[in-house]
C-alpha cells in the first residue's frame, strides 16, 4: 500500500487432519450452477513469498521501484505463468527518470468482451523486502492463477491478471495501464480485484465496499466460514483499485490492515492485541515472518472463491448444431487429425459468435494443439497447450468467423506435439445461433 493518498484438493481422513493443524479454512459452497472453487494451498503462497524475500535479499533488501529487486520479481512471476500456459506480456512506463513494470497475464479462452480481473502491486518500498505489503497479495494471487490452470478451469468470462509497479510512488503503475486502455477495452472490464496486504500480522478481515456485487461475494465467503468483517476504510482509495474505480470500472478487495492500530472491540471480534495490524509497515522487518498464516490461508480462498464465482461457467449456447460424435484417436507426439462437419442450408457468412464445442479426452491437455479450420482452409487456434497437466479439453469456444461462408467442410484439427499420453476426439460441433 502506498505512502501518499487440475490437481483436485486431496481427500481423506488424513488430509483433513493436517489441514486442521495448519489452520486451513472450511470450503464454502459454490452458488447454484457455479463451478465450486478450489483450496489453495497455503504453503505453496508461503513459497512464493519466500522466493520473493530471497530476490530481495539478494538486490538490497527491497523490491521498489527503479531496483533491481522488483525487475527480478517480475521475471519470477513470469516465469512461473508462462509455464502453467498463461499468455503474458510486461508493460514498460518510466516514473523518476527509471524503468518500471507492469506484467499482465490473460488465461486463454472465456468471453473477452467479459473481463474478470484481479491485480496486486509486486513493488515495496525502499526500506525492507516488503512481504506482506505486498508480497502477500501478489503471492496469493499467483497461486490462485496456478489453480486456475491446474485445475483447467475453463469460465464464460476471461481471466486476466495484473501485477503493478510502482505503487508505492503513487499507483504509478497501475493508473498507466488504465490510461493506455482504449475506452473499448476498459468496457469489456467488468470488474477489477485488488488484493493489497492480505496476511498482516495482527489482522483484521476487511472488505472493500466499491461495488455491492464484488462486496455480498467476499462477505458471503468469509460469513460461510464463520468469520466476520468490516468494511475497509484505511486504504480507501490508496491503492491501486483506485485507478480502475476512477474510470467507471467495478472495484472490490481485501485487506487485513496496516499502521493503524486495532481497537478493543476488534480484539473481541478478531482476536490479537490492541496494536497496529502491521507493526512493520513500510519498515525493514516487513520479512516473511511479518504474516500471519490464517490470515494468508483464508484470503487466498477468499480470491479463489471470487474469482471462480464471478467469472461464471459456461451456458451450452443455442441454435442449429452440425455434430461429428465419431471417436478419432490422436497420436501420442504424432501427425495432426481431424474431425469434420459439413455444414449445409445456412445463408451467407459464418456469424461473429460461431460456437465451438470441443470434447477431446487426454490425460495431459498441455500437450495438445487444437484448431478450427474454415472450409477454405483459414486456420483459427483454439487451444495451444495451456493448462499444464490438467486432462481433458471439454469446452465451447467463440470464434468470430463471419468472413468465412458458412457452408462447407469444417474441421477440428488436434495435435499431439509431446511424448508419452495419448487421447481422442471423443466430439465436435458447430452451432450457429
Amino acid at each position: 500500500m502506498k505512502l501518499s493518498a487440475r490437481l483436485a484438493a486431496l481427500a481423506g481422513s488424513s488430509a483433513l487432519v493436517l489441514g486442521a493443524l495448519a489452520g486451513a479454512v472450511p470450503a464454502v459452497a459454490a452458488p447454484a450452477g457455479a463451478t465450486a472453487a478450489p483450496d489453495i494451498p497455503v504453503a505453496n503462497v508461503k513459497q512464493h513469498l519466500t522466493d520473493l524475500q530471497s530476490l530481495a535479499t539478494a538486490n538490497g533488501g527491497n523490491r521498489a521501484h527503479g531496483r533491481p529487486g522488483y525487475k527480478a520479481s517480475i521475471d519470477f512471476v513470469k516465469a512461473k505463468l508462462d509455464a502453467a500456459g498463461y499468455t503474458t506480456s510486461v508493460q514498460q512506463f518510466t516514473y523518476n527518470g527509471t524503468t518500471g513494470y507492469n506484467l499482465i497475464a490473460d488465461w486463454p479462452g472465456g468471453d473477452p468482451n467479459q473481463v474478470v480481473m484481479a491485480g496486486s502491486h509486486l513493488d515495496s518500498v525502499s526500506s525492507g523486502p516488503g512481504i506482506n505489503d505486498n508480497g502477500s497479495g501478489s503471492a496469493a494471487i499467483l497461486e490462485t492463477a496456478l489453480a486456475v490452470a491446474r485445475s483447467g478451469y475453463q469460465p464464460s468470462k476471461h481471466l486476466r491478471f495484473g501485477w503493478w509497479g510502482a505503487e508505492e510512488l503513487g499507483l504509478v503503475g497501475s493508473k498507466y495501464y488504465v490510461n493506455n486502455l482504449a475506452s473499448t477495452e476498459r468496457a469489456k472490464l467488468k470488474g477489477y480485484l485488488n488484493f493489497d496486504m492480505i496476511g498482516s500480522p495482527n489482522p483484521g478481515y476487511f472488505v472493500y465496499d466499491d461495488d455491492p456485487t464484488i462486496e455480498a461475494t467476499f462477505k458471503n465467503y468469509f460469513a460461510g466460514i464463520g468469520v466476520p468483517t468490516e468494511i475497509e476504510t484505511e486504504g480507501d482509495g490508496r491503492s491501486d483499485h483506485a485507478s480502475f474505480k476512477n474510470v467507471g470500472i467495478p472495484v472490490g478487495g481485501l485487506f487485513t490492515g496496516a499502521s493503524r492500530v486495532k481497537t478493543s472491540a476488534q480484539v473481541s471480534k478478531w482476536g490479537g492485541t490492541a496494536t497496529a495490524f502491521d507493526r512493520c509497515y513500510h519498515s525493514s522487518c516487513d520479512t516473511t515472518a511479518n504474516i500471519n498464516d490464517t490470515a494468508l490461508d483464508r484470503n487466498s480462498d477468499a480470491i479463489a472463491h471470487a474469482i471462480w464465482t464471478l467469472s461464471g461457467t459456461a451456458t451450452p449456447p443455442t441454435g442449429t448444431v452440425f455434430e461429428n460424435t465419431a471417436d478419432v484417436s490422436i497420436p501420442d507426439n504424432g501427425a495432426a487429425v481431424t474431425s469434420s462437419v459439413t455444414v449445409s442450408g445456412v445463408a451467407g457468412n459464418a456469424p461473429a459468435t460461431l460456437a465451438v464445442g470441443v470434447d477431446i479426452v487426454h490425460p495431459y491437455r498441455g500437450d495438445l494443439v487444437v484448431d478450427l479450420v474454415a472450409p477454405d482452409g483459414t486456420v483459427y487456434n483454439l487451444h495451444n497447450r495451456s493448462g499444464g497437466s490438467a486432462d481433458n479439453i471439454q469446452q465451447t469456444y467463440t470464434v468470430n468467423a463471419s468472413s468465412e461462408v458458412a457452408n462447407g467442410v469444417w474441421k477440428l484439427r488436434a495435435q499431439d506435439v509431446a511424448s508419452a499420453d495419448v487421447g481422442y476426439v471423443n466430439g465436435f460441433k458447430l452451432t450457429f445461433p
